[in-house]
């Protein structure tokens, strides 16, 4: 399997519709070809087929033969790429660092990293009981093991 021509018929499906963008190809043993997309708005499933259809129809399975599988990354997939940090600016969200694990809400995204905020209950600095505080954090994405939208039912 010729991986150049898969990665450029990728694209060129890709290319199609600006608001996808790619997530993981992965070419697996048994000639198994694993490409994952997503969207800014969601990928429809007519979509997954679509850039199915336009790899395999560009292939000769008589040359060699191989297995493809175009998805969308499910709900609980971790953030791989900036594009996901920015598509979910807003919701809430998971962060795993080598020192810690964070949850808050994912406030902004650049190429450097991310900002997350949450509401923390903290000790009144006079006085007895709790007040409630907004806390801030800036992660750089050299910092972060894993990230992942927070599933909530």
């Amino acid at each position: 399997m010729n991986q150049d021509t898969v990665k450029k018929l990728l694209q060129e499906a890709l290319d199609e519709n600006p608001s996808l963008f790619l997530i993981e190809l992965a070419f697996l043993a048994s000639s198994k070809i694993k490409v994952v997309v997503d969207g800014d708005a969601g990928v429809p499933l007519s979509e997954c087929i679509r850039i199915s259809r336009s790899i395999e129809s560009s292939l000769d399975r008589e040359e060699e033969d191989f297995s493809l599988e175009v998805t969308s990354p499910d709900i609980a997939h971790p953030f791989l790429v900036l594009r996901q940090y920015k598509k979910n600016i807003g919701r809430i969200i998971k962060v795993v660092t080598a020192e810690d694990k964070y949850e808050g809400t994912l406030a902004s995204a650049d190429e450097d990293g991310i900002v997350l905020t949450w509401k923390a209950r903290e000790p009144k600095p006079i006085g007895k009981g709790k007040h409630t505080v907004e806390k801030t954090l800036n992660l750089l994405y050299s910092e972060i093991k894993e990230a992942r939208v927070k599933i909530i039912f």
